[in-house]
């Protein structure tokens, strides 16, 4: 180049970043993307231009200096300077990411993030990708989110390589057998003596059985929470859904839907069994049928919607029995004095999840509205578990948790708390709205950093975590949407997808920007292994087998709303929704488009509401000092606000008392004449009362005056 410029443009509010000019020299031509990748070699990540303009001569001021005023404004949207695809996949795969961004167009060089990506995205992007017999490598589009670098990913990707879509082994059960064996379950390896219990155990027998297979990685932990609640009466997966109705006919109607729903898809139609076989096993029926009951409740005031939902939910408990299928149930009750009608749906989390929920009432709606002809074909959860069980071999996903956690020797406790065996029943919830300021800045700075607004948001969990936990090498549970390699299909079909696995930051070594890159490369490398047993991981930690690895959950997903179920029905609405945990601090991070909400869940003593105040000043501070100063040390980043830095640093420490401005000598004379037989000194054997002791410090102080004691003497 002949000349080059770099300012600091802030044209939107909030909005800084820094952008290149150059000025070709003659007879050459500069490539933006090229010059921006030779300076990215040699400055730090946050020093590299976020657009480089080629100008034929920079604009100059009447004193000959640059006039940056002059300067023009870059497009941040899809690049209109970037490079063209270069080849037929570059060309599908611009197509996609502009399909799935909803832009115009996309060049090679854009950044899905900067573009307004997230995970959920992420999952249509794959999806659509494989569609056209493009498999993308998950982590490849975390760590160079550019059709380029995608591109690439997928040209090493052909060279070999592990956690690629496997062969899913074909159901070898057909309708109308009468036998089942061995060689009819691919996936679940059960002996002639085991398929015979499970047959005992469906209604129906063989005629009733479609599908066995093995348990996906969080169904299992999942059940043996179950397990550990069912003894006490309560479950914390047994997730709660009250939705009113105007009319019994509408009621009737959901019901019916609802019931086509289950029929659709096999993982609505599963049962666990588990004794006297090997492994736990879901056992999918052909027919399971809804069981409906009616509540007959008693003293609930006439039009008390309120009191009707109080009144399901206190009937119905919270324990499911899991070895029957189907795994929903409702309970219906008629509000007094109304036509209105309230329905308790209470799901299973062993086969269902948040998105989950919202593919469920998706298809509930469509069928309500007569649009079932548009839903595709149900695709059966097999797929995913086979997925899961088989994509990677295990003996890399020890290498990997080995490598992260192999030196951690004890467990990240926030508050001191380590029980992770909870119900749920004692836990506490909060929720807050993210303030639009901070959410805005937020959203920006993640763009401008290439990477997701969830990344920049478990950074600031870590900070929050350190903090409590007294240690600044922390590591806490992250739910990951376990749809990215769940094979062909993964965003439509209902079931447990999610996985609980854990995240590493030490906060004490890096600054801000340096932490977030580490976090962005850790979850992309997590994706690769989103379908491993959190067993697994904790297995490979120097964590001893009695002890949890962590104890605080963190929840990132993309929501419509705080009782978000995907579907709006006339005559049809959502009066209570309820996720509980069995850890002792789980926080959700609702993104909803537009803004975000944190919720908290948490036993005593935590107070779910100073976490709630600790992170929203983490996340101010965090986006404050990536926008301005990303040097700053992770672990110098303040996270109490003012009322409760006040509370820390004065009213806690404010031990001043009022003193009565009288002499020792005349108090000890009052106590002397309240209690002159109490005693008041004990030595040795020897005790004396106020009115002896008084008595003798009378004549050893007539001794010292007799001597010449006195003031200052």
């Amino acid at each position: 180049t002949a000349q080059a410029a770099v300012i600091v443009r802030e044209d939107r509010p909030g909005d800084k970043r820094l952008v290149g000019y150059a000025v070709a020299a003659a007879g050459s031509v500069v490539d933006p993307a090229e010059l921006r990748a030779y300076v990215a070699e040699s400055v730090p990540d946050y020093m590299v231009p976020a657009a480089v303009m080629v100008l034929d001569a920079l604009p100059l001021t009447p004193n000959g200096k640059l006039d940056r005023r002059a300067l023009p404004a870059p497009e941040f949207t899809a690049s209109a300077e970037g490079r063209a695809p270069r080849t037929a996949q570059e060309e599908a795969l611009c197509e996609v990411f502009a399909e799935v961004l909803g832009v115009e167009r996309v060049s090679i060089d854009d950044n899905f993030f900067e573009l307004g990506g997230h995970s959920l995205l992420a999952v249509s992007l794959v999806e659509r990708l494989r569609e056209r017999g493009l498999s993308v490598p998950v982590r490849s589009l975390f760590m160079t989110p550019s059709v380029a670098g995608l591109a690439a990913g997928l040209e090493s990707a052909d060279t070999g390589g592990s956690g690629g879509t496997v062969a899913v082994p074909e159901n070898g059960i057909v309708e109308g057998v009468e036998v089942i064996t061995p060689e009819m379950l691919p996936l679940a390896g059960l002996s002639p003596e085991e398929i015979e219990r499970v047959v005992a155990r469906v209604p129906g027998g063989v005629a009733n059985i479609a599908d066995v297979y093995p348990l996906a990685p969080l169904q299992e932990g999942i059940l043996f929470h179950h397990l550990m609640g069912a003894s006490s009466g309560e479950d914390a997966y047994v997730l709660p859904m009250a939705l009113g109705f105007d009319s019994r006919s509408r009621l009737d109607e959901f019901v019916a839907v609802l019931q086509k729903v289950v029929d659709r898809h096999d993982i609505l139609r599963t049962a666990v069994l588990w004794e006297g076989l090997r492994e736990p096993v879901q056992v999918v029926y052909r027919r399971a049928e809804i069981p409906l009951r009616e509540a007959a409740l008693e003293q609930i005031a006439d039009g008390d919607v309120q009191g009707v939902v109080d009144g399901l939910l206190a009937t119905c408990g919270s324990v499911m029995d899991v070895t029957v299928a189907p795994l929903v149930h409702l309970t219906v009750a008629s509000v007094p004095g109304t036509s209105r009608w309230v329905a308790l749906v209470q799901v299973h989390h062993l086969i269902q999840d948040h998105t989950a929920v919202d593919v469920l009432f998706a298809e509930v709606q469509a069928f309500l509205e007569g649009r079932e002809g548009e839903l595709a074909a149900p695709l059966p959860f097999r797929n995913f578990v086979a997925q899961a069980r088989l994509g990677i071999p295990a003996a890399e996903h020890e290498e990997f948790f080995g490598r992260l956690l192999g030196d951690v020797a004890e467990p990240t406790a926030p508050f001191g708390i380590v029980d992770v065996r909870g119900d749920g029943t004692a836990v506490a919830e909060s929720r807050a709205e993210v303030g639009d300021e901070t959410a805005q800045r937020l959203r920006e700075v993640a763009r401008g950093l290439g990477v997701s607004a969830a990344t920049v948001l478990h950074v600031m969990f870590a900070r929050v975590v350190a903090a409590v936990a007294g240690r600044e090498d922390v590591v806490f549970g992250t739910v990951l949407f376990g749809r990215m390699q769940a094979g062909a299909g993964a965003d439509r079909i209902p079931g447990l997808f999610i996985n609980t696995l854990p995240v590493r930051l030490d906060t004490g070594r890096a600054g801000v920007l340096d932490a977030v890159n580490s976090m962005q490369g850790d979850l992309a490398e997590l994706l690769v292994h989103e379908h491993a047993p959190l067993a697994l991981a904790q297995r490979m930690s120097g964590v001893s087998a009695e002890a949890p690895l962590f104890t605080a959950l963190f929840n990132y997903r993309h929501s419509a709303g705080e009782t978000d179920a995907g579907m709006e029905v006339e005559g049809i609405e959502i009066l209570f929704a309820q996720e509980r945990t069995n850890y002792p601090l789980a926080v959700s991070v609702d993104d909803t488009g537009d803004g975000f909400a944190f919720t908290v869940q948490c036993v005593d003593p935590i107070d779910p509401d100073l976490v709630l105040s600790l992170m929203d000043t983490a996340t101010r501070r965090l986006v404050q000092a990536l926008d301005e100063a990303p040097g700053t040390a992770l672990h110098t980043l303040p996270i109490l606000d003012q009322s409760h830095l006040d509370l820390v640093l004065a009213s806690w420490n404010d031990t001043r008392r009022e003193i009565p401005g009288t002499l020792l000598p005349a108090l000890f004379e009052e106590q002397v004449a309240r209690t002159p037989d109490a005693g008041a000194v004990v030595f040795e054997g020897v005790e004396l009362s106020y009115r002896e002791l008084n008595a003798r410090a009378n004549r050893l102080a007539r001794v010292l005056v007799g001597q010449g004691a006195g003031p200052e003497r």
